[in-house]
């Protein structure tokens, strides 16, 4: 009896263990962010090519994102990118509206709060 127990509790531990071995597959390291922008007072729609490390301005906005990341075509799907977003207005220093990772499936998780412009993440390509 005791023998038929240690069998079935070591036959059900062999899942567990094959899936611990399973390597985790890196997400994609791209080199342009795909942003949507609203101007909310306008309501005008853009779409935002951001390459990484270099700033980009929209309307009063400056983007620079620092990283992009795609998970594999297999896997589920989810772009991020980690952006810092600046309000530029003329005669003052730029101000920080935005530091972070955010989430094309979740653009809610982590928005910019800002009174005119909406920014989120909707893809991440390698630069052409």
């Amino acid at each position: 009896m005791i023998r038929v127990l240690v069998l079935l509790l070591g036959l059900m531990a062999l899942p567990s263990l094959a899936a611990a071995q399973v390597p985790a597959v890196p997400d994609l390291k791209l080199d342009v962010a795909i942003l949507g922008g609203l101007d909310k007072i306008t309501a005008r729609v853009v779409t935002i090519e951001a390459p990484v490390g270099q700033p980009v301005r929209v309307g009063g906005l400056e983007i620079i994102a620092h990283a992009c990341r795609k998970r594999r075509p297999e896997e589920n799907p989810e772009s991020a990118a980690f952006l810092d977003i600046w309000e530029l207005k003329p005669g003052l220093p730029a101000q920080s509206l935005f530091r972070g990772w955010m989430f094309a499936s979740s653009p809610a998780l982590s928005a910019m709060e800002h009174a005119v412009y909406d920014v989120w993440v909707l893809d991440c390509r390698k630069a052409r």
